[in-house]
């Protein structure tokens, strides 16, 4: 059995509709003659020592539909706000489906009743930046933050660990002195890639040209380049197509020796020195974390990175056998899988299933499967993560063409737009903020299209099978109905963690205002950094629960995140009991302007 707090202040009357009667008629009308609303009208009041009425009971919430709720009623000035309470508590003890009082309509917290003042609009879809050549400065790392970056991105197929290890360096410097605002480091390892080798200079190859690969090294001619990679010849056979750089070029498979592979050129274009290679529908026979990649995880390890990025990932082993890793070096590091390998596609559950979330990494997934797979593909990915309970990215050629260009193609304003309204909890830039002309720019248009499109969804729908993901059904349950709550008075949502389990339940339910998660650990403030719509803040703990609730509310006001008469709908839940018992889980919703509770 568990147990749902109610506690609420309420202050002030709402305006007397004149031709329909006294309020105090109004309210009798409305008083419901049985059931659970009528249990909310029948027993007696008690004023607080604010003059307001307190309303203060412990409502059993039991998975029987036949328990009959106590809750002490409140004056008959508050009759509308007492049948919404009453409707979502209802719901809450039932599990029913009831129709709207406002709508008639059969769900309920898709918009705002209007009543207070709204929200402050935050942006809820999270930008993952790499850090390259044009952004690794102090300067620079400080205006991506200021332009929106929520995630640095680090990778490891390109640089050295010491510049790697300068810009983790200028991102903790940053964040320790930050006050609204902090930015997560992700790792994203190199992985079992295919590369061409070097040349002396570019070379230009022309379609029906004759064209070798070798597995022997230093090779760097108008006509045969080596491979980085013994086996080659073995995983290739006649009649596959090799893509260059995800396709910009292509060559067909003619005919193989004991050391070559011998191409024709279907699609020309300048072959450079160390390009990437995949084989249409294949995947390269080699373990997804290679020797190079154990020693960036190392690296990670000793520098607290947030996630890992693990690339080419085949299937739930390799996830197990990492965290399995990092368990042993008793590092706190959440694993993000990259879906880009035509063999992780038939294991896309498992593989999810394994790890904290997971990145659409589009170029080499749509350089291994047919092109036309790749959107469908992402919406497949993006939803299985939400209906799991985990983050994703969208990733690969979001805003390409602002390497070398001020401003983004139309398609690519539409791309961001289509991942945002497919529910991603972050968009990711890569070469656009590495070694692009126009890193800042990039971001503010991702942070512009974003918040946009965000605006136009009102409501967002919740996965029908989330709750498989999660193991304590009283957490998530309650998580969904602080979240119908939280729509329907149209307030922002605060929640104090220490494990950051109730920022993120609540970010998977998706509510319409900002998820503001305190928590005292300032490793659980970074990882929130990921999560749609959470603001993450960090803030030592009182032993006094109304200290802390009033220190987090005027540092919200302070910092200008919610105005004056914003109501926040404060939550207590999770697995790790702050201020209450085990049992028991809260609601509790603050009016700054007269610090107004309702739970």
């Amino acid at each position: 059995m568990a147990q749902v707090v109610a506690t609420r202040l309420i202050h002030g009357a709402f305006a007397a509709n004149p031709g329909s009667g006294s309020l105090q008629s109004r309210a009798e009308r409305l008083r419901p003659s049985f059931g659970f609303e009528a249990k909310v009208f029948t027993q007696t009041e008690k004023r607080s020592s604010r003059g307001a009425v307190h309303v203060s009971a412990p409502i059993t919430a039991r998975r029987s539909s036949g328990v009959e709720p106590q809750v002490i009623p409140v004056s008959p000035e508050d009759v509308p706000k007492v049948l919404i309470l009453s409707f979502l508590f209802l719901s809450l003890l039932g599990g029913r489906r009831t129709k709207s009082i406002f709508t008639g309509d059969s769900t309920i917290g898709e918009t705002s009743v209007g009543i207070w003042s709204k929200p402050t609009v935050r942006r809820k879809t999270n930008i993952v930046c790499t850090i390259g050549p044009s952004t690794n400065t102090r300067e620079m790392i400080w205006k991506l933050a200021e332009a929106g970056m929520n995630v640095a991105r680090l990778n490891m197929s390109h640089g050295d660990h010491a510049s790697h290890q300068k810009v983790i360096d200028l991102v903790k410097e940053y964040n320790a002195q930050a006050k609204d605002n902090v930015i997560a480091i992700m790792l994203d390892t190199k992985g079992p890639e295919v590369r061409s080798g070097d040349l002396p200079q570019p070379i230009t190859l022309t379609t029906g040209q004759e064209f070798t690969f070798t597995i022997r090294r230093g090779v760097g001619t108008a006509d045969c380049v080596s491979v980085n990679y013994d086996d080659f010849v073995n995983d290739v056979e006649v009649g596959d197509m090799l893509l260059v750089d995800g396709g910009m070029m292509s060559l067909m498979v003619k005919s193989k020796t004991e050391d070559s592979v011998k191409c024709e050129v279907v699609d020309g274009g300048e072959l450079k020195s160390r390009r990437h290679l995949n084989v249409r529908g294949k995947s390269a026979t080699l373990p997804s974390i290679t020797e190079k990649d154990w020693d960036d995880i190392k690296f990670g390890v000793d520098n607290k990175v947030d996630f890992y990025a693990v690339s080419f990932v085949k299937d739930a082993a390799v996830v197990h056998e990492l965290k399995n890793y990092l368990k042993d070096a008793g590092a706190d590091i959440h694993v993000i899988v990259k879906i880009e390998s035509a063999d992780s596609i038939p294991n896309l559950h498992s593989i999810i299933t394994a790890s904290d979330g997971a990145m659409v990494a589009r170029g080499d997934l749509g350089a291994e499967l047919p092109i036309e797979e790749v959107p469908l593909l992402q919406e497949e990915i993006i939803r299985i993560c939400r209906s799991m309970g985990k983050a994703v990215i969208v990733a690969t050629n979001m805003l390409e063409s602002m390497i070398v260009h001020p401003t983004p193609t139309r398609a690519e304003v539409s791309d961001i737009a289509i991942a945002v309204r497919e529910g991603a909890d972050a968009v990711m830039l890569s070469g656009e903020t590495a070694h692009g002309k126009f890193p800042l720019k990039a971001v503010k248009v991702m942070h512009t299209v974003s918040l946009r499109t965000e605006a136009t969804m009102v409501g967002a729908q919740t996965p029908a099978d989330l709750g498989r993901a999660f193991k304590n059904h009283m957490s998530e349950m309650f998580a969904f109905h602080a979240t119908m709550m939280s729509n329907t008075l149209g307030t922002s949502i605060v929640v104090f963690t220490r494990t950051g389990f109730m920022a993120i339940l609540l970010s998977h339910f998706r509510p319409s205002g900002t998820i503001f998660a305190f928590t005292n650990e300032k490793r659980v403030q970074q990882r929130l950094a990921l999560y749609q719509g959470v603001c993450p803040i960090h803030m030592e703990f009182s032993a006094d629960a109304e200290e802390t609730f009033a220190n987090a509310l005027a540092l919200l006001q302070k910092q200008g995140m919610v105005k004056e008469g914003e109501q926040v709908a404060l939550v207590q839940s999770g697995r790790q009991p702050i201020w209450r018992f085990q049992s028991t889980h809260n609601i509790q919703f603050f009016t700054w302007e007269a610090c107004a509770v309702v739970l």
